[in-house]
């Protein structure tokens, strides 16, 4: 047999409220409106010299304060091919085909992704996970699932294991 260990964070105070739109069917844009999102982490991996995966602390810290960040921002694509999202130090623009949104600088996250679908939040906060775990305990879990419900009972779920994930890579 194989042993294999992983831990679960999942907290309600892991919340954050925020604004998105997004496309679908080629030219299909929704309108802007918000979630009260819900994250969940599992990290997988071997015990190490303290014989646990990972520090729940480190974890728990890491998704609270990934959760206050984009808690109460609006979240707009920044490599959509059809969104063009401009901003400086007052404000922030998001056009798309004749829509035009304008919003207050500091009330607004810009995320290096395609579309602010919900999947591609997990992914986002699970590159922030791994970055961070990274930093504070000097490597990265073998595996890691974030799940991330936008809407009491949807979720969107992503994983990365191995070479080439940004996991256990160093």
């Amino acid at each position: 047999m194989t042993e294999q260990f992983r831990v679960v964070v999942q907290k309600d105070s892991f919340v954050f409220s925020a604004a998105h739109f997004i496309t679908f069917n080629g030219n299909v844009c929704e309108r802007l409106h918000g979630h009260n999102y819900k994250i969940a982490a599992e990290i997988f991996g071997p015990l190490d010299e303290n014989h646990y995966v990972v520090d729940f602390i480190a974890v728990r810290d890491i998704l609270q304060a990934i959760a206050r960040e984009l808690d109460h921002h609006v979240l707009l694509p920044t490599t959509h091919p059809m969104i063009r999202v401009t901003a400086d130090d007052r404000s922030v623009e998001a056009r798309f085909e004749d829509r035009r949104w304008v919003f207050p600088r500091g009330d607004c996250i810009l995320l290096p992704v395609p579309n602010t679908t919900t999947e591609l939040l997990a992914k986002y906060i699970g590159g922030k996970l791994i970055e961070e775990l990274k930093k504070r305990t000097g490597k990265r879990p073998e595996g890691l699932r974030v799940r991330v419900d936008e809407n009491e009972g949807q979720w969107a779920v992503w994983e990365a294991r191995g070479e080439g994930s940004g996991v256990a890579s160093g």
